[in-house]
């Protein structure tokens, strides 16, 4: 499973001790750097499949994750959002916040950053 590299100057993710911080994550498919799918819900997959990934090369999981942080370009999309998000956690849940912004890069609908520990 691989990820997208980072698109700018920037590092997908960084280590600080016992803690791992992954940048925001769009819905980018790593073999095309394309979309996944146009929908809010292909597009939350592919976000945490990303964090997945990036994870799992540090030999991690999902369960690992403390804090996410959603960006979602319209509200009316959490729900959905939701729906894909709990797929990928159990308890106990990592703490999390989730906003809405005007815009995200690429006209992304998500963007999904995490801290997570070793």
């Amino acid at each position: 499973m691989s990820y997208p590299k980072a698109i700018g100057p920037y590092s997908a993710y960084r280590e600080a001790g016992d803690l791992v911080f992954i940048s925001g994550q769009l819905p980018l498919d790593p073999s095309t750097m394309e979309f996944a799918g146009e929908d809010i819900k292909s597009q939350t997959h592919q976000s945490l499949s990303n964090i997945k990934a990036i994870l799992n090369e540090l030999g991690l999981g999902m369960e690992s994750v403390l804090k996410t942080t959603v960006l979602l370009s319209d509200i009316s999309y959490f729900a959905e959002m939701n729906e894909v998000y709990a797929t990928f956690f159990s308890a106990p849940y990592p703490a999390r916040s989730a906003f809405a912004v005007r815009d995200l890069p690429k006209g992304a609908k998500v963007e999904i950053e995490v801290i997570a520990k070793k």
